[in-house]
């Protein structure tokens, strides 16, 4: 019997209860796949099609939801479901973006730190710890500020902000890894340290890690919008979530949707996202499977 099966394959006479946590997850995690399809949808359907021009402003200024504009239009005349598609393109475009650049800096600096001696270790721990003591969005801010706003730097600078976190979560996981026997055996028996990183290692820490990363998926949309609001995002005509958000907040009274629809979507993605990463736990870590 293998360690997985002893840790959720046992019976422990807890049956119904068992179906019932599994019935549960299952539905967790079908609501946030449902919900990040549908935003996922509408960025695809946003390539190919869209209900008009985004730079198109004939529309007249705050119209509210009707015929032909079904959300209204915003101050400049420009239709709102036009621009709310293209902003789920952007919010994807950089939360994929941030999570692919931020993962990669993060895991092979955390796999260094985990290999190095004590003395470089410690100056990496300290170094991450300055870093993430900062909070996540205003090191992104602090790299959109030396760049010309556009997503491309908010895309790094969220990346780069992130991946202090990966690196220290995947310090922890290769030194815990790098404690047990089989990698001791491995090492007798001759293999190669990048080997032992990539049959033994990394198999064993990507678990933890994709389950980190689609939760820093989540807070990398909420930092591009969070960076649109405040001018550093992506420049017009590009339609940012977070930039809607700002143009639409002084007209908040009179076309109240240019501020609902957008702040709507960002909960949708973000607490997706968090459900998806919330059922990929499950999955990864049979231990708390086995707990809830």
């Amino acid at each position: 019997m293998s360690v997985e099966q002893a840790l959720v394959g046992a019976p422990d006479g807890e049956g119904p209860k068992a179906a019932t946590r599994h019935v549960s997850r299952s539905v967790t995690l079908t609501i946030g796949c449902v919900l990040v399809g549908v935003i996922v949808l509408v960025a695809v359907v946003s390539l190919f099609w869209l209900p008009f021009a985004p730079e198109d402003t004939s529309g007249g200024r705050l119209m509210p939801p009707g015929a032909p504009h079904l959300l209204g239009t915003d101050k400049l005349g420009r239709d709102l479901l036009t621009q709310l598609m293209i902003g789920a393109r952007i919010a994807l475009a950089a939360g994929a973006g941030s999570v692919v650049l931020g993962g990669a800096i993060g895991i092979v600096a955390g796999l260094a730190a985990g290999f190095a001696t004590r003395w470089l270790d410690d100056v990496v721990s300290a170094l991450l710890d300055i870093l993430i003591a900062f909070p996540t969005l205003l090191l992104a801010m602090l790299v959109a500020a030396t760049q010309a706003a556009s997503l491309t730097s908010a895309i790094v600078a969220i990346g780069l902000a992130m991946s202090a976190i990966v690196a220290r979560l995947t310090r922890v996981l290769v030194k815990r890894v790098l404690a047990h026997d089989f990698i001791t055996a491995a090492r007798t028996s001759g293999t190669s340290w990048p080997r032992v990183v990539l049959e033994h290692v990394v198999p064993n820490i990507w678990p933890t890690v994709s389950v980190n990363l689609a939760l820093q998926f989540g807070l990398a949309v909420l930092a591009e919008a969070s960076l649109s609001y405040l001018g550093l995002g992506a420049p017009p005509p590009n339609a940012s979530w977070g930039r809607m958000l700002q143009e639409a907040q002084a007209s908040v009274f009179i076309a109240p949707v240019g501020v609902i629809a957008p702040g709507v979507l960002i909960v949708v993605l973000v607490i997706g996202v968090n459900l998806v990463a919330d059922g990929f736990r499950d999955v990864a870590d049979p231990t708390r499977r086995r707990r809830r």
